[in-house]
């Protein structure tokens, strides 16, 4: 069945390519970057790598080189020609051939297979970013409400996750409750990380078996998918009760927080909510832990993947649009008490923002 969100992207793509005057679209994914098939045919793809070819009526053929893939696919009654194909760039060609004289265009460009496009003859194929991009980015309302109940499902993770937070048990104990409290509640994926303990920590990772004990922060993020669509939650707890000096260091995090979401609004470049959180940090001392020494992005946008453009960094000036759905985290190492993390999930107005998550923004205690 068509969910009302993809029913809307057919819509927007046919639109699109158009509107660029693209009478083929090549779509490529794999297991990690899966957003641009998805967006095309509805199918997150696990293993194995698959190309969508899509024509401006919205028909588009689906070829995977996973048997195991091709036979979900086939189950899950998309609404597309799904074709097992082992031998995937050989028969994306074949059929690229045999389109004739079109003007077709390929996304992600940098990710498509060398002999896709290089062969006994080039294939004549443009950058497709300008078509596929900007509606990843850029949600329709039917997306949005999708991205705000994952939101919420973060939400109720992030409950279970506290409630399973105890001294003596191991990290991938909590780890293991929220994938089957996820589970029950129909989420198919999960992405999530973890950290536990103290100055040592610099960052967040899969589980290791670490014991939690009195005194360690625990922080994790959690983003779970709701009909394709993902949404994040950065929380740190305390084992037993927070020190002086982690509750001090949390206020940090939390006004930088605050002030990257103050600034956030559509018109307003990316680079603009990061130095936002950074100045907090450098108010304080602290410039040097926004750095990419010790971190990644102070946000990110989500959608159809965990992690997608625009990042939230000083040098990246893509300007926000209305319906744009991001995660501001200021997540970070701190000198005194180690990585700690704080990041909601929200929609990007006109005159503000829409903030999805409702856990409170404390830094939680548990014994």
């Amino acid at each position: 069945m068509t969910s009302t969100a993809f029913a809307a992207r057919q819509g927007a793509l046919s639109e699109a390519m158009q509107r660029e005057r693209v009478d083929l679209l090549i779509l490529f994914g794999n297991n990690w970057h899966a957003d641009h098939l998805r967006y095309a045919v509805d199918f997150g793809i696990q293993e194995g790598q698959g190309i969508a070819l899509v024509h401006p009526d919205g028909s588009s053929v689906l070829m995977l080189d996973d048997p195991a893939e091709c036979a979900r696919a086939r189950a899950e009654g998309l609404d597309c020609e799904v074709v097992f194909a082992p031998a995937l760039v050989r028969e994306a060609r074949g059929r690229l051939s045999r389109a004739g004289n079109r003007t077709i265009a390929a996304a992600p460009f940098h990710l498509l297979p060398y002999g896709l496009l290089h062969g006994d003859e080039d294939l004549r194929v443009k950058d497709g970013a300008a078509i596929v991009e900007r509606l990843l980015m850029t949600k329709m309302e039917a997306e949005i409400a999708a991205v705000r109940r994952a939101a919420a499902l973060a939400d109720e993770g992030y409950a279970v996750f506290r409630a399973a937070a105890r001294p003596g048990r191991k990290d991938y104990e909590l780890i293991a409750e929220i994938e089957a409290f996820f589970r029950t509640k129909g989420v198919p994926e999960n992405f999530m990380i973890i950290g536990v303990g103290g100055q040592e920590v610099r960052g967040m990772a899969p589980p290791g078996g670490k014991i939690l004990k009195e005194g360690d922060l625990v922080t994790t993020e959690l983003t779970p998918c709701y009909d394709g669509y993902y949404a994040q939650i950065c929380r740190t707890l305390v084992v037993g009760e927070a020190s002086e000096t982690q509750k001090r260091a949390f206020d940090v995090y939390l006004e930088a927080m605050l002030a990257g979401i103050a600034v956030t609004q559509a018109g307003v470049p990316a680079s603009a909510v990061a130095k936002a959180e950074n100045d907090v940090f450098r108010k304080y001392g602290l410039g040097v832990y926004t750095t990419s020494e010790y971190t990644r992005v102070r946000g990110h946008g989500m959608g159809l993947f965990p992690d997608q453009k625009p990042q939230i960094l000083e040098d990246v000036h893509i300007n926000l649009e209305s319906g744009m759905t991001l995660i501001v985290h200021p997540n970070t190492y701190h000198p005194d008490v180690g990585y700690l993390v704080l990041g909601d999930s929200l929609v990007v107005r006109e005159n503000g923002s829409e903030i999805l998550c409702g856990t409170p923004r404390e830094l939680f205690s548990v014994m």
